[in-house]
């Protein structure tokens, strides 16, 4: 059984310059999912130092339709659609999202981008919509959408197992709502936003983003049972002093394992 790695694309919030904005991929067995896929082509960028080839991409989930999620996927579809032109990438994209992805995706695309690429979409480059507790088939995992319940923007985060049989839960990008403990609580391992310090709270204003802080999310992880905690969709003032201070702030109230990474960084799960 070969293990699933995650590969960190981008680690930052909606106007970082130092870091990318927050994206993943997981990947398995060479299979690749990527979750969202940040603000414009730096995407591109990104995969290429990750040595992930568009053509090993064949899944991909967008969280919610804000600029910093959203715009990259327009960027993976034209330059996946181009590839298909060149017969370049064999099989078919499906792009995952609920309603508003769905909405926003389309007329992007169809304002934006030119016939010859469009020609593609809903043929092979299937937009999909899920709902919540609807789940998608991927690197021969299952995955269990669910909404937040923002605020702010519609948005879903996911659950699925492993191979190994522990559970994996990306959050998205805003905190935890209450509604959710059925798809959160024991999980194996979380992901989870956290905007700055809570000694930087004066400095980056996160509450009044909708966002929260490493020790908001390492008192979360602790009730809610978590083993292994990751921070990213931070602020990117702090990055040569991220990782440090970030998990010595979310350890005085959480006891498992934390993570903190930069972009490009591989963990194994």
């Amino acid at each position: 059984m070969q293990n699933t790695e995650l590969i960190i694309l981008g680690t930052g919030n909606a106007t970082v310059t130092r870091c990318y904005n927050t994206c993943f991929a997981l990947k398995r067995d060479n299979e690749i999912l990527l979750v969202d896929a940040g603000g414009g082509n730096g995407i591109l960028s990104q995969l290429e130092k990750a040595n992930i080839p568009l053509s090993d991409i064949h899944e991909i989930f967008v969280t919610h339709a804000h600029t910093d999620h959203i715009l990259g996927v327009i960027w993976m579809i034209r330059m996946i659609a181009q590839q298909m032109n060149k017969g370049k990438y064999d099989g078919i994209l499906k792009v995952y999202g609920h309603d508003k992805v769905m909405e926003v995706l389309t007329t992007i695309c169809q304002l934006t981008l030119p016939k010859k690429i469009l020609a593609h979409i809903n043929k092979d480059i299937q937009l999909c919509e899920v709902h919540h507790a609807d789940t998608f088939p991927s690197i021969g995992m299952n995955f269990q959408c669910f909404d937040i319940g923002s605020t702010k923007e519609k948005q879903y985060g996911f659950r699925t197992i492993l191979p190994d049989g522990k559970s994996f839960v990306c959050l998205g990008d805003e905190p935890y709502n209450e509604a959710n403990r059925s798809f959160v609580e024991g999980a194996d391992w979380m992901l989870s936003e956290a905007f700055c310090l809570y000694e930087d709270k004066d400095r980056f204003n996160p509450y009044e983003k909708h966002h929260s802080t490493a020790l908001d999310a390492g008192k979360l992880a602790q009730q809610l049972r978590v083993k292994n905690l990751l921070l990213y969709h931070t602020e990117d003032k702090t990055i040569s002093t991220r990782r440090e201070k970030y998990t010595t702030e979310t350890k005085l109230h959480f006891s498992g394992n934390v993570f903190v990474p930069d972009d490009l960084e591989i963990i194994t799960l």
